[in-house]
């Protein structure tokens, strides 16, 4: 497994990269021994420090992390843990009874990060944002229940996929009262 190690606003030493590796290979590797790549981000805010970790364990799974505390190894520490109790949790889910990837079937599409320029304004003068990366992701076939558990594992506000028993495009997304909101346009056309 490929890992990435940043510091934003300090520098990271050897021993906290030596830290980190050993945690995210001991962690990931229990769950998924092939695992692709992890990304860490270490930051100083005010008077503690914040560990961003994310996770690829298999192609179109993404599992992310995130602690704070007064030190850096507790961060890093407590936002592998995160990542321990979604793997552990989420596990049996990934894949189906019959052995098959849960993804099967899946189409790809453009995903695209968008930031302004400034980290201290909302968008630039022009009043566009600047598109900072362009990823190739999978649009998964799976059920709506997949779809959800996916979405918690990758802590995403939103994920759109191919509903399995309607073959449409449907969207799932966290409500702000924390409830799960559900878009399908093939029930749309029937009521």
């Amino acid at each position: 497994m490929d890992i990435s190690i940043t510091g934003k606003s300090l520098d990271i030493g050897e021993a906290l990269r030596g830290h980190v590796g050993e945690a995210l290979t001991a962690v990931v590797g229990k769950y998924f021994p092939k695992a692709h790549d992890a990304v860490v981000t270490v930051s100083r805010e005010a008077h503690f420090f914040r560990a961003d970790v994310t996770v690829h364990p298999t192609s179109g799974f993404v599992v992310q992390g995130r602690a704070a505390a007064d030190d850096a190894y507790a961060a890093v520490d407590a936002a592998v843990e995160r990542i321990a109790k979604q793997l552990r949790r989420y596990k049996r889910r990934l894949t189906d009874h019959h052995g098959r990837r849960a993804g099967e079937g899946s189409t790809s599409a453009l995903q695209y990060v968008i930031a302004a320029e400034n980290e201290e304004e909302e968008l630039p003068a022009d009043g566009q944002p600047a598109i900072i990366a362009e990823i190739s992701t999978e649009i998964a076939n799976m059920s709506v229940s997949e779809a959800v558990m996916r979405m918690d594992l990758a802590d995403s506000p939103v994920m759109i996929f191919h509903n399995r028993t309607t073959g449409t495009l449907n969207v799932i997304y966290r409500r702000s009262d924390g409830n799960i909101g559900w878009i399908d346009p093939e029930n749309a056309r029937k009521a």
